[in-house]
């Protein structure tokens, strides 16, 4: 990969991260408040983590729609490069087999 692909990968990845803990801040304090019910027995934190994992899952799918479809087109381009470079690969050895067919061909007694 490049250095332009980690460092989006990384800025979408850090931006998920801050909405999920923004997200989780929230949650807990609903939580702790009594806005939110609390969960069964010790399952308290974990209840407030899926709470926090629902809520910002559709959130970022919004927010960083932008970021992902910025990332899908350059992973499109990518793999069409990549296609057209293998495709050429592919007409290339055709080439050199059908040449040394026609060479092998006429030099050998019939």
């Amino acid at each position: 990969m490049e250095s332009d692909e980690w460092i989006e990968m990384l800025r979408y990845t850090l931006m998920r991260l801050g909405i999920f803990a923004g997200c989780l801040v929230v949650v807990w304090g609903a939580v702790y408040s009594g806005i939110f019910p609390r969960g069964f027995g010790n399952s308290n934190g974990l209840w407030v983590l899926l709470l926090a994992m629902v809520l910002s899952a559709p959130i970022s799918w919004v927010v960083l729609r932008k970021e992902r479809d910025r990332a899908s087109v350059r992973i499109v381009g990518k793999v069409d490069r990549m296609k057209a470079n293998l495709e050429a690969n592919r007409s290339q050895e055709d080439e050199a087999v059908d040449a040394a067919r026609t060479q092998g061909g006429a030099a050998a007694p019939r």
